[in-house]
């Protein structure tokens, strides 16, 4: 089990930029793939991207060329870095982990992850 702590949301406007953080209690090291997942009121949660513990990753057609994601081992954190933002960014942002997952598996599909944070909204106005 993991345990998943998000935080640096807020209300940005359009064209602006935030940075996501979700801190793991255990080394991001031994965790093969993490990954963002977002839901906005009315819609079902889709992803963002995913992370492997070789630093591949994988971005959803929405988000790519606009977020990065990347993790800091020595600090047990993951990453969102949103760059360029619309009003449909605004959700509520997920951190997930899989640490058995590897390589080519770190696929960011729902079900693949089983430990989850409780998000951290973002809000980007026109």
């Amino acid at each position: 089990q993991v345990q998943l702590v998000e935080s640096g949301g807020g209300s940005v406007q359009a064209g602006g930029s935030l940075r996501l953080s979700c801190e793991a209690s255990r080394y991001t090291d031994t965790i093969h793939c993490m990954g963002w997942f977002r839901q906005s009121p009315g819609k079902e949660r889709e992803a963002v991207g995913s992370i492997d513990s070789d630093g591949w990753s994988r971005y959803a057609d929405s988000v790519k060329g606009r977020f990065t994601i990347s993790k800091d081992s020595a600090k047990n954190t993951l990453y969102l870095e949103m760059n360029n933002l619309k009003p449909e960014d605004t959700a509520m942002y997920y951190c997930a982990a899989n640490p058995s997952l590897r390589g080519a598996a770190c696929i960011p599909t729902q079900w693949r992850f089983g430990n989850w944070g409780q998000g951290t909204q973002v809000t980007v106005s026109s």
